[in-house]
């Protein structure tokens, strides 16, 4: 079984804004295959199915974003998993608006919900998705910049790029993180052609 795991805060104030993008992945993730999201009996919320026979389960939890290592743990624990089995989606200030950065391990970048994974695991070793939001400028204060809410414009750049990270995410529950990277690499490559 496979686990995709949303970093976002849990709230209406929180859904549109840039800290909020795994849970906005998720969301359209669950539009598209008309799964609902319904609360656990621990802090988080799941939707459950099945895709060509591979289980998964999506994940958001209720804990903001400080405390996202603390469910993911339990996710290990609860379903008898590795840490590469739970797929990360996560904003990045790091990257351009709708730009993807996959890897299968690595640092925090700065993230606290990273941050707090990895504090819990005691391990880097679990694949991710970021999100670019981009660099809030040199007037804007950093925590207010993410929890700030995306521009009608910026919106729209998001929704382009969701279908590439559903397909991506569709390709983790099939085929783990390797048939994951491959369709990124495919993607990547197609794209650098055509500039």
């Amino acid at each position: 079984m496979k686990v995709i795991f949303g970093i976002g805060n849990p709230g209406k104030n929180y859904e549109h804004t840039r800290h909020n993008i795994g849970f906005q992945i998720l969301d359209s993730f669950v539009e598209k295959y008309k799964l609902q999201f319904v609360p656990s009996k621990s802090e988080y919320w799941k939707a459950e199915s099945i895709i060509d026979s591979s289980a998964f389960i999506l994940i958001k939890p209720t804990t903001y974003v400080n405390n996202s290592g603390l469910i993911f743990l339990e996710l290990i624990e609860k379903y008898n998993l590795s840490a590469e089995d739970i797929l990360v989606v996560v904003d990045d200030i790091n990257l351009d608006l709708g730009k993807l950065r996959i890897r299968k391990s690595g640092g925090d970048g700065g993230h606290n919900g990273l941050k707090s994974i990895i504090y819990n695991i005691e391990s880097n070793n679990f694949p991710r998705i970021r999100v670019g939001i981009t660099n809030p400028t040199e007037d804007e204060n950093l925590s207010d910049y993410v929890l700030s809410n995306f521009t009608n414009k910026e919106t729209e750049i998001i929704n382009n790029n969701s279908s590439l990270i559903i397909k991506l995410i569709e390709n983790f529950i099939i085929g783990g993180t390797s048939q994951m990277l491959n369709l990124y690499s495919e993607v990547k490559n197609l794209s650098d052609k055509e500039t």
